[in-house]
């Protein structure tokens, strides 16, 4: 499969096409946290050497959970092997390593956890294509083999994804890209268009919100002021946000970050979403092969990100394959 990761380098490894030239970076080299997927972060993607879609989750130094581009992460509301585990057990985190559980009894993907070991990571690359191979670590019987496969051809990105369970007890889990999007480094304004292939209905989420606060003030503070102070922060960063129909558009640029999970999502033959700028026409879109469990959309002022997420339930010995293909259009 390649070189072994042990020591990362910081130069970039690139896939072109005759239309694109895609950025990513080598396993553990620009992100070592514990919230995103170490292996195939795609820090920028250029179509016909001009016209730009990747941004940083924030622009401010020390801020954020570090994501960058697209970029994955596995069990941000369903963490394998972790309510199983006892105060300083660990439990594996695929794309990262065997995490440490601390004091608590929820699992936050905003925490920085303590990584007890890395798992091996190999890759090999030519110039269309990417193959990255995480192997794994037995942790009480959980045991995970993760594959991604990055491929270019003309305007279009492929990910293909293989996840396999060599471990003893099942795995529960979910996994979504999240787009960090900023075509051509423009901040988020009423030139932005995001289109859905179904019509645009808010979930109302505080309660999920509620459960991601640390268990002390969950006990302290009561209920109905913990969800009115939620509530406000919402409607503050969606106050910018204009749904009409199957299309999300913006009155100006948001003051804040926003945040929404949509409701009558299904699998689609044609694109999950698209993103574009009104003015050039330049844009994405992204492909997938598999029933979505849930849809979200994040952003903040010069970020926007569609996020469909996939379940994935794996017996011991079981595969699982999915697919993502994002177009990239002028």
């Amino acid at each position: 499969m390649g070189q072994p990761v042990s020591q990362p380098t910081n130069h970039p490894i690139i896939l072109h096409s005759n239309r694109l030239v895609v950025q990513i970076a080598p396993p553990g080299s620009v992100y070592r946290g514990t919230r995103f997927d170490w292996t195939g972060f795609i820090t920028q993607v250029t179509l016909d050497g001009v016209h730009t879609f990747c941004t940083s989750e924030s622009l401010q130094a020390n801020r954020g959970t570090g994501g960058i581009g697209l970029c994955n992460e596995f069990g941000n509301e369903k963490p394998i092997g972790y309510i199983d585990a006892k105060l300083g057990e660990a439990f594996p985190k695929p794309g990262i390593g065997l995490l440490q559980r601390p004091k608590g009894s929820q699992y936050s993907f905003m925490h920085s956890y303590n990584i007890i070991q890395p798992f091996p990571v190999s890759h090999n690359a030519t110039p269309d294509m990417l193959s990255i191979q995480v192997d794994p670590i037995d942790c009480r019987g959980y045991a995970i083999r993760l594959k991604k496969t990055f491929t270019v051809k003309d305007n279009w990105l492929q990910i293909l994804y293989e996840l396999e369970n060599t471990g003893n007890k099942t795995i529960d889990t979910h996994e979504y890209c999240h787009n960090f999007i900023s075509i051509d480094g423009q901040i988020i304004s009423p030139d932005y268009h995001l289109h859905l292939p179904y019509p645009i209905k808010m979930e109302k989420i505080t309660a999920s919100y509620r459960s991601m606060l640390p268990g002390i003030v969950q006990k302290i503070v009561p209920v109905v002021l913990i969800d009115k102070l939620i509530d406000s922060i919402l409607k503050r960063g969606l106050r910018a946000v204009v749904i009409e129909g199957d299309d999300l558009s913006f009155r100006y640029s948001p003051e804040t970050w926003f945040y929404l999970n949509t409701s009558g999502f299904n699998q689609s033959q044609g694109p999950q979403w698209e993103i574009k700028l009104r003015s050039s026409g330049a844009g994405l879109r992204e492909y997938d092969d598999f029933a979505p469990a849930k849809v979200a959309i994040w952003g903040d002022k010069h970020v926007i990100s569609a996020e469909v997420f996939i379940d994935l339930l794996l017996q011991p010995g079981e595969v699982k394959t999915w697919l993502r293909r994002y177009e990239f259009f002028i």
